[in-house]
């Protein structure tokens, strides 16, 4: 099975709560969606069926730096059908690709707002073509790219109208290829097509239920229920794809289904739910 060993310090989490309270510019920390890539390539390895047994560390890649397979806090972590793994290297604002044993295969991104450029990527979504969706968050934009880097298409701007993004985080895409947004700072989910055009939304400001106080982590299981990693609420939220609300569950805490701000979400083919928690150091099922 396969893992990657991650490493994360208390300066980090520190450095989250900071970005999260002081500024509308900041990077979803690296241990959110490396708790993801633990997850995502273990499910793409073996059955669901075996998923229940025991996790073995395998190996690791990465390096601080700017070259080929290093990294600036790299953050939206994704793994295709063939178990190639796409990592958003935020601060070096540029994607890599790697095979499922860390070799590294190609890169593509700068800064910038052009096409093919980002302001801090961040959450990486893939469909049934192997087409990456990427959560480009402080150019308040999706963007879409072939497997291999090529720019297909983008949409978003900054505000709060339909379309429009507040630090767009999470992406998850659904059997049927729809891409859901986590939309952060307005409290609220986005479907779109994947070619970008609006179908609806869900939430706002608030603690009941459908409301969210910064949405982050988000999954789809085999029947297109969305689930969402309620941050600052700390629990996750369950709806139907277009948004019905179905349950909830989590509280604050660091007992057995309780959370210290669940930040990353993963959905295997049995429908299980794993949870990167995030303050608590763990991941729960």
């Amino acid at each position: 099975m396969l893992t990657i060993k991650y490493f994360i310090a208390k300066q980090v989490r520190a450095e989250m709560t900071k970005r999260f309270s002081k500024t509308k510019s900041f990077t979803l920390i690296p241990v959110f969606f490396f708790y993801l890539l633990v997850i995502s390539l273990a499910y793409l390895a073996f059955p669901a069926t075996s998923l229940a047994q025991s996790y073995v560390y395998v190996t690791k890649w990465g390096s601080t730096g700017t070259g080929n397979g290093q990294f600036d806090q790299p953050v939206g972590v994704a793994a295709d059908s063939t178990g190639n793994v796409y990592v958003a290297d935020t601060k070096n604002d540029r994607i890599q690709k790697f095979n499922s044993t860390g070799t590294f295969l190609t890169k593509w991104g700068t800064f910038g707002v052009s096409d093919g450029q980002f302001n801090e990527p961040n959450g990486i979504g893939i469909d049934s073509s192997n087409n990456l969706y990427v959560a480009d968050i402080n150019n308040n934009r999706v963007q879409k790219f072939t497997s291999t880097g090529t720019f297909i298409t983008k949409w978003g701007s900054a505000g709060a109208g339909d379309g429009q993004f507040n630090l767009p985080s999470g992406v998850a895409v659904d059997s049927s290829n729809n891409v859901y947004v986590t939309d952060f700072s307005n409290n609220r989910i986005q479907k779109f097509t994947s070619a970008g055009a609006f179908i609806t939304k869900w939430g706002s400001a608030g603690a009941g239920d459908g409301q969210f106080s910064g949405p982050l982590g988000i999954g789809t299981d085999p029947s297109n229920n969305v689930y969402v990693a309620d941050f600052n609420n700390n629990r996750v939220q369950k709806f139907t794809s277009t948004g019905t609300f179905i349950t909830k569950w989590g509280s604050a805490g660091a007992g057995d289904g309780q959370f210290g701000r669940p930040s990353g979400i993963a959905v295997d083919a049995s429908s299980n739910v794993y949870v990167a928690d995030s303050d608590n150091d763990r991941i729960q099922k």
